[in-house]
C-alpha cells in the first residue's frame, strides 16, 4: 500500500480537463465538485472493470484538486491487484494512485512498476529487468487488457514488472 506517481498527460482520456474539479475555478459558474469528483471516479472505475479487472468491494474515489484516484476494496491476487492500480494510473488526469487495495493472496516478491520513457519498448525493457529481451511477453501479459498490441506503447505509461518466474 502506499502512494503511486504517474505522468497526469499521460493516458486514457476517461474525461476531459474542462470537466475536471481542478479546472472547474476558471469557469464562471461554481459547480459541484464533489459531484465532478464522483463522477470522475466512477469513470475510472467503469474503465477498471471494462479491462476484466475487478475487486471485492472495489472503491474507487477522485479528488480533482490533487488529481489522486484512490483505490480500495480486496483484489484476488497480487497481479490482479497491479492491474487495478495501473489501470486507475494510466488515466490522463490522474498524478497519483493512493493504493488502499488489499490482496486475498499476496505474493511472495514485491512487484516492480516502469515508467515508459522515449525510446522504450517492451524488448529494451525485458532486458533491463530480466537480462534477456526475450521475457517481452511477459511484460506484455502482466498489462493486458491495458496493452492492446506490444508495440504500443507510450511515453509516461507505467507497466507492471512482475518477478521473474
Amino acid at each position: 500500500m502506499g502512494i503511486l506517481s504517474f505522468i497526469k498527460e499521460a493516458g486514457e482520456k476517461l474525461f476531459s480537463a474542462a470537466s475536471t474539479p481542478a479546472n472547474a475555478e476558471a469557469a464562471p459558474a461554481a459547480p459541484d465538485l464533489a459531484a465532478l469528483n464522483k463522477t470522475a471516479g466512477d469513470a475510472i472505475a467503469t474503465y477498471i472493470r471494462s479491462q476484466g479487472l475487478d475487486a471485492t468491494n472495489l472503491q474507487v474515489t477522485y479528488d480533482g484538486a490533487s488529481h489522486t484516484v484512490t483505490v480500495s476494496g480486496e483484489a484476488a491476487d497480487q497481479p490482479t491487484k497491479d492491474r487495478i492500480l495501473v489501470a486507475a494510473g494510466n488515466v490522463q488526469n490522474v498524478d497519483k494512485v493512493d493504493d488502499q487495495l488489499g490482496v486475498t493472496a499476496p505474493a511472495a516478491a514485491p512487484t516492480q512498476f516502469h515508467t515508459v520513457v522515449a525510446g522504450d519498448n517492451l524488448w529494451k525493457i525485458a532486458e533491463k529487468y530480466y537480462g534477456s529481451g526475450a521475457k517481452n511477453g511477459v511484460i506484455f501479459e502482466a498489462n493486458t487488457p491495458m496493452l492492446k498490441s506490444p508495440d504500443k506503447i507510450y511515453p509516461g505509461q507505467v507497466l507492471v514488472i512482475p518477478p521473474v518466474q
